[in-house]
């Protein structure tokens, strides 16, 4: 993306910086001074933002202990001891994420072309005003709360110049909901760490085989029967225990989101600027269907999702036509719910070998000069992405939706390699390779296997090394990924996402020539996510 800048270099590099910011900013120079907010300090905005700069009027004044007042009429300019978000004479080569910060001594000035631009802005902001304590003697910024008369919070933020916009527009987190259940308010609990770090896709894996997590009125029993199951404590601990609300009076374990509880959610994610993304796995991973609908299997069940948490052989039968009709009517309401263009269909680690069990099967790929189980997958993939594409959507599948062929407009998110095929051959891709992005693997070295320490994550590099230039464009980012099978509770869930998160964060957003991994260790240690409870 071509911007167009005005700034000198920054004064600090992304080593020696005394700012805890993270993502790191493009540009960056500190000059002299600071701002204080106080409770006369004012907020404003050009009509257009108003939305924007009230929300973090409201979560300044909420942090400060006190009410700051808002302004929408700024013609005659921001006033003396105040905050402006303005899109007015805004850069346009920022992009659409891109955004201009400058704090003075008396006035702050947030410039945006877009409402995005400013709310990360804003963020930023946040991380340079909100600072926990930490001693005497720390720069401006890391120790930047007063306590003053009345029991109120003063907030202290440097003075800085600060043009920024991200590298990659993909920065995404995956969070499994089947293995194990979050709930709204948990979900949005994430969302709100995800927008601090500027991260904009939420990735919601909403059916596997041990949940169904998505009401679908037409077929009720997805959620009455695949949405529970028997629960098997996994590593129990204080900070690893399911909350009561997730226990039917029969003792079984799971839940489900009703359609408003996910229009609630996906307007919360807009409203910190971060598309929500589902995930209806197909054509495997699919008992907790199957248990409920097993007639649109190849054998017909029992299917239970009391089974452990291996890979299950609940796959759909493709030789069925009434296998397509279920899929796009659930298909329906996932895009009456999600207005984002993108819909997940996972694709990854079918059980083929059960299709080619079935004379069904068999007869379909000879009538469609299928050769081989890949074949079929390709088949099932693509007519999918027939029925995604006539409703305006765009499908994303894991890396093995390559086999057989990939489908026309499909994007690839490799996980196992792929994103480089894609790429070369004009189709979008997302980076989300097991040694660097899986979160679920332990951050300390209790398993050497499955070891992904913060620092493996920051030194992540998405675009493959060589990957010709003409198509790097089509890498669209990256993102962490959260299996749940050994995280069962909200609690345990941030300490295994921060602060590798972070990491991620700063790998999609900063530059690349500019991460410095001593002066991340150093930022990351003052800034924390709400309720952050890692090591």
């Amino acid at each position: 993306m071509f911007v167009w800048l005005f700034l000198v270099p920054a004064v600090f590099a992304a080593g020696t910086n005394d700012l805890a910011l993270v993502p790191w900013p493009q540009h960056i120079q500190q000059t002299d001074g600071s701002f204080t907010l106080a409770p006369q300090t004012r907020i404003c905005a050009d009509w257009a933002s108003r939305g924007t700069a009230a929300f973090f009027a409201e979560r300044l004044g909420r942090s400060a202990g006190y009410s700051l007042k808002s302004h929408w009429r700024i013609s005659a300019g921001p006033p003396p001891n105040s905050i402006l978000f303005t899109t007015r004479d805004a850069n346009s080569g920022l992009g659409p994420e891109g955004y201009e910060l400058v704090i003075t001594t008396n006035r702050i000035v947030i410039r945006a072309p877009t409402q995005a631009g400013l709310f990360y802005g804003g963020q930023t902001l946040l991380q340079l005003f909100c600072r926990e304590p930490r001693g005497a003697g720390l720069p401006v910024g890391q120790d930047a709360r007063q306590r003053v008369p009345g029991g109120q919070t003063m907030f202290i933020a440097p003075c800085v110049r600060i043009t920024d916009w991200p590298r990659f527009p993909w920065r995404g987190l995956m969070l499994d909901v089947s293995r194990h259940f979050f709930n709204k308010a948990e979900v949005e609990t994430i969302l709100d760490e995800m927008a601090l770090y500027k991260l904009n896709r939420f990735h919601w894996h909403l059916v596997d085989d041990h949940g169904w997590r998505i009401e679908v009125p037409k077929y009720p029993r997805l959620t009455e029967a695949g949405a529970w199951r028997k629960h098997d404590e996994i590593e129990p601990s204080e900070t690893n225990a399911p909350s009561a609300d997730k226990f039917r009076p029969d003792g079984r374990y799971g839940g489900f989101y009703t359609r408003q509880d996910i229009r609630e959610v996906v307007a919360y994610a807009a409203a910190r600027h971060i598309m929500v993304v589902p995930e209806i796995e197909m054509p495997g991973h699919s008992e907790a269907a199957l248990s409920a609908y097993p007639q649109f299997s190849c054998f017909g069940g029992p299917y239970s999702t009391d089974s452990d948490l291996s890979i299950h052989e609940g796959i759909y039968d493709p030789s069925n036509e009434g296998t397509f009709e279920f899929l796009d009517n659930v298909l329906d309401e996932v895009f009456r719910l999600f207005p984002g263009p993108y819909v997940h269909v996972g694709g990854d680690e079918v059980r083929r070998n059960y299709w080619n069990r079935s004379a069904a099967c068999r007869a379909l790929m000879k009538r469609e000069g299928l050769e081989s189980e890949d074949d079929l997958q390709s088949y099932f993939i693509k007519r999918m992405e027939r029925f995604v594409n006539a409703h305006g959507k765009t499908l994303i599948g894991w890396s093995e939706i390559l086999k057989g062929g990939l489908a026309t407009n499909a994007v690839v998110m490799d996980w196992i390699g792929g994103g480089e095929q894609a790429a070369e051959t004009g189709h979008d891709a997302i980076m989300t390779p097991i040694p660097y992005c899986y979160l679920d693997h332990y951050h300390k070295p209790t398993a050497p296997d499955i070891y992904t320490p913060i620092q493996k994550v920051y030194s992540f590099e998405p675009v493959p090394a060589g990957l010709p230039a003409q198509f790097q464009p089509h890498i669209l980012g990256a993102e962490g990924v959260l299996w749940t099978e050994y995280v069962a509770s909200l609690p345990q869930a941030q300490r295994v996402i921060f602060p590798r998160e972070c990491a991620i964060a700063e790998v999609t957003w900063s530059a690349k020539g500019e991460r410095d991994w001593t002066g991340f260790q150093r930022r990351i240690g003052h800034v924390r996510p709400i309720g952050w409870i890692g090591e």
